[in-house]
């Protein structure tokens, strides 16, 4: 058993970002499968499916990575921030721009899982789950 599904998710996307994969799979669950659709909404992934193969016990979570005209990373850091043991939460009051608005935080909310430009705009707050730029 994993103790922490989305850090799994994150460094999973870390290394396969270094080493220029083109898409990254893992198991599948609902609060990965809604991370990754903040992600595509705010442009940092392409379009995910999930994949259901054959002689597989669970389907998988396929996601298309994006880079650059260039090659260029357009994930350059990705961190997260609340964990099992130590969870942080934030007010729509106290939520601060990432790089001075170059980059973005997921925030699990009453709302769903969104950016924090969406929950700003929605005026809502919840658990910082991790940042990236």
């Amino acid at each position: 058993m994993m103790t922490d599904p989305i850090a799994d998710l994150l460094t999973r996307i870390r290394n396969a970002m270094h080493v220029e994969r083109p898409f990254v799979d893992m198991p599948t669950s609902k609060m990965k499968v809604r991370l990754v659709q903040a992600l595509e909404r705010e442009g940092y992934v392409w379009e995910h499916e999930i994949v259901e193969e054959e002689g597989m016990p669970a389907p998988t979570l396929r996601i298309p990575l994006k880079y650059g005209p260039n090659g260029e990373h357009v994930i350059q850091h990705i961190e997260r921030i609340s964990k099992p043991g130590r969870r942080v939460f934030v007010k729509v009051s106290e939520m601060q721009e990432v790089r001075q608005g170059l980059g973005i935080s997921i925030l699990s909310t009453s709302s769903g899982v969104l950016s924090n430009r969406e929950a700003h705009k929605q005026g809502v707050g919840g658990e910082l789950l991790c940042q990236l730029w």
